[in-house]
């Protein structure tokens, strides 16, 4: 063998670019299409085409081989607190707010308003724009969730929401008055308490007309080069939500003490924090004593965004998978033509739609805020889809990544990258035992909810037998479990992923071709195996062209 046969690369998958993410997923543009219009979806084909590029690819791994660096002082000594960032995260940070994924959609006039269907396209650019690199959406996902909470003050709202719905990205700490654009986050669980924020002793001292200085700290903030936060401290009267900028108007900085940063699973892109508060100034939000109500609009917008997150990590591992299985040849054939890679590429398919259209229907909600059953809807379906889809990805990632052989293991393949980050949605915003009991809490609190649910859910019955036997099933468990506390709980995730996986069968069963939904029927609702690729039959060679991308 020569020399320039040794070079000569043969049987290597192309890489994957250059194609189109959003009109190139069709259970994503079926999703769009069913909730918003055609014009929705064709607003979108210029992110999907940017984000298939080599370049957002490129940047996407520059930005988490370059992680964020604390610059606690300047040369001379004086206090800094800011964060250096890569340029690649400056590139992704300034197309994704461009593209409307921060607070647009929330606009009363401009951008964000253009059309009746403006969360349903922020949700399906949010899932799109992910699949260039998960980290920089945190920021991005919390001045999203920022404005429902913020409308607890008009003023605060009318100073703010203009700034975060901008769809410039004017990254810097100076005055709020003089930015063209700003980006919230969020600062909730300290040391001692964690999820439990009724444990917080962030103290909050009165010091004029809806303004406090704060003392405490807080365990877990990312993004802190963010403009403005929503933080929890204890008040006089109790735990209170607090607006807290990080300068001030005038441009004096606010204190707040970046600690460090902490070193993290994945995200690695992303920048989060230790901050400590000594003296710090912020603004009350809503009521002394209802910090938690008051915050937790900002939480649930968060929570559709770790579902959307999660339903993006899939599509781009199943993208990967079946793109690279499409381009192999093993054992006599291509990979994509052997039976049992079929099998596994058209679980992990169906996995992904049904992940994929569950968070777009949630979505669709948010268009809807006066429709009473929509709005109970998205109270149950939101915990839901948080705890399943969540808590599914890690397994369907690395099981993708298995797809690829030892390609897939090195962080060249981007699947390194894909399977660290997967975990992480089932963590923020509450882990899985905190949304499986708020379920629990919801419906116990709020019968309207189970109503929607039970609603949702029966617009499917008689199209499926083993649909069927499912509602059923898991109707006589949530009655038997009801009567006994205790057991209620120790119930609540068996519940809670049989409530969830019939929210997505009652997608799939209505609008998803049927050799999807019948794959789906067949191994969730009747027993799966409980690793991918245990299908028993349906049409898996359909299956896995209709999730293989095309350039």
């Amino acid at each position: 063998m020569s020399a320039s046969d040794i070079r000569r690369v043969t049987n290597q998958a192309p890489p994957l670019a250059g194609h189109n993410v959003v009109t190139g997923d069709a259970a994503l543009s079926a999703a769009v299409l069913r909730h918003a219009d055609g014009e929705t979806l064709d607003s979108l084909a210029p992110l999907g085409a940017e984000a298939g590029t080599t370049d957002a690819q490129e940047h996407g791994r520059l930005a988490n081989r370059h992680h964020p660096e604390l610059v606690s002082y300047d040369r001379y000594g004086n206090r800094l607190d800011e964060v250096a960032f890569h340029p690649s995260w400056h590139w992704l940070m300034e197309r994704a707010v461009g593209h409307g994924l921060a607070a647009a959609p929330w606009a009363p006039t401009g951008a964000g308003s253009q059309t009746a269907h403006a969360h349903v396209r922020r949700a399906a650019g949010f899932l799109a724009w992910s699949q260039t690199e998960p980290g920089h959406l945190c920021p991005i996902s919390m001045t999203y969730a920022a404005v429902p909470a913020l409308r607890a003050s008009e003023s605060l709202a009318a100073e703010w929401v203009p700034r975060l719905a901008s769809t410039i990205y004017d990254f810097g700490l100076r005055d709020p008055a003089e930015k063209l654009g700003a980006l919230a986050g969020m600062g909730m669980t300290e040391k001692q308490g964690g999820s439990d924020v009724r444990q917080n002793i962030t103290e909050a001292r009165p010091v004029g007309d809806d303004v406090y200085e704060l003392h405490g700290h807080k365990w877990f903030t990312s993004a802190p080069m963010n403009d403005v936060f929503l933080v929890l401290a204890q008040a006089p009267e109790g735990l209170t939500c607090f607006l807290l900028p990080r300068v001030l108007p005038g441009g004096d900085h606010n204190r707040v003490d970046v600690v460090r940063l902490k070193d993290k699973l994945g995200n690695r892109s992303n920048a989060s924090s230790e901050l400590e508060f000594r003296g710090t100034t912020a603004y009350r939000l809503g009521a002394e004593g209802r910090g938690v109500r008051t915050i937790i609009e900002m939480v649930a917008a968060t929570r559709l965004d770790c579902v959307l997150g999660s339903a993006a990590l899939m599509r781009r591992a199943v993208a990967e998978a079946s793109w690279h299985v499409a381009h192999r040849s093993a054992f006599g054939g291509v990979l994509a033509d052997k039976p049992l890679m079929q099998n596994v590429i058209a679980d992990l398919a169906v996995e992904s739609e049904a992940a994929t259209a569950l968070a777009m229907r949630l979505a669709a909600a948010v268009d809807r805020p006066d429709d009473q059953h929509e709005r109970a809807l998205r109270r149950i379906g939101l915990p839901l889809a948080k705890f399943w889809v969540c808590k599914r990805t890690p397994a369907h990632v690395a099981e993708a990544l298995e797809c690829l052989g030892g390609n897939g293991y090195v962080e060249e393949s981007v699947m390194p990258l894909l399977f660290r980050e997967s975990p992480l949605n089932s963590v923020w915003e509450g882990s899985g035992n905190v949304n499986a009991l708020d379920v629990l809490r919801a419906i116990q609190r709020e019968p309207s909810v189970l109503d929607a649910w039970i609603t949702e859910v029966g617009s499917a019955k008689g199209a499926d037998r083993r649909y069927d036997r499912a509602v059923d099933s898991t109707l006589a468990l949530l009655g038997e479990s009801m009567g006994s506390p205790d057991e209620l709980e120790r119930s609540a995730r068996r519940l809670a992923g049989g409530m969830a996986t019939l929210l997505q069968g009652s997608l799939l069963v209505r609008y998803a071709p049927d050799e999807v939904a019948d794959i789906f029927c067949a191994s969730r609702l009747s027993g799966h195996g409980g690793t991918f690729g245990m299908l028993t039959g349906g049409d898996q060679k359909a299956v896995v062209q209709r999730a293989t991308p095309t350039l």
